[in-house]
């Protein structure tokens, strides 16, 4: 192989593995947490925030067309209870508006009562151990989260292909190159094929 072509998988593979060192850490760290998350115990925080849409505020609702609330009965909802409806999935019921609001690590809903305009607001917040696994799993996080984990899922893909091929460049002068790649392919397989249930 030329030294050219040596010089770039190098470069390439320290490269990606600059980029992909905390990311690495982190979802091998979360990777342990999700696998024992039975094991690990939470302690969830739950809030409920309780209000009364202004008669006024309540009959621009009830006129609205069935999606997310806008104009003034939205501004009051979300700095009511400090947070953003834009993009969020509601139902509507002749009874009850319900807006869903989960995120990483938590989960939250508000449900206002047509009728009486009583507007209930819960947030749960599950601890960090359960933000980093949702940062892990892609959940509730968002697109620019989500376009993160595809850039690092490439660059993990770079990562370990430059390092095949610098194995292969250096595999004549480290008898063990071989056998032990072999095994990081065998121990899975045969664990898949013989222990799992």
């Amino acid at each position: 192989m030329s030294p050219f072509w040596k010089r770039q998988f190098h470069t390439w593979h320290w490269m990606s593995s600059a980029i992909c060192l905390v990311g690495m850490i982190l979802f091998a760290i979360t990777g342990v947490t999700l696998n024992h998350a039975g094991a690990i115990e939470a302690d969830p925080k739950t809030q409920t925030l309780e209000a009364i849409l202004p008669a006024g505020l309540l009959t621009e609702l009830r006129a609205e067309p069935r999606g997310v609330p806008k104009g003034a009965a939205k501004v009051w909802l979300e700095s009511e209870f400090d947070i953003e409806l834009d993009g969020r999935r509601v139902e509507w019921s002749d009874s009850e508006l319900y807006i869903a609001l989960p995120r990483a690590g938590g989960d939250g809903w508000i449900a206002v009562d047509l009728a009486s305009g009583e507007a209930v607001f819960e947030d749960t917040d599950r601890g960090a151990i359960a933000f980093l696994n949702d940062l892990h799993k892609g959940r509730d996080t968002g697109t620019a989260w989500s376009w993160f984990i595809d850039i690092f899922a490439v660059a993990c893909v770079i990562f370990c292909v430059t390092g095949l091929l610098l194995l292969q460049i250096h595999a004549r002068k480290r008898r063990s190159t071989w056998p032990i790649v072999g095994a990081g392919f065998v121990i899975p397989l045969c664990l898949t094929l013989f222990l799992m249930h």
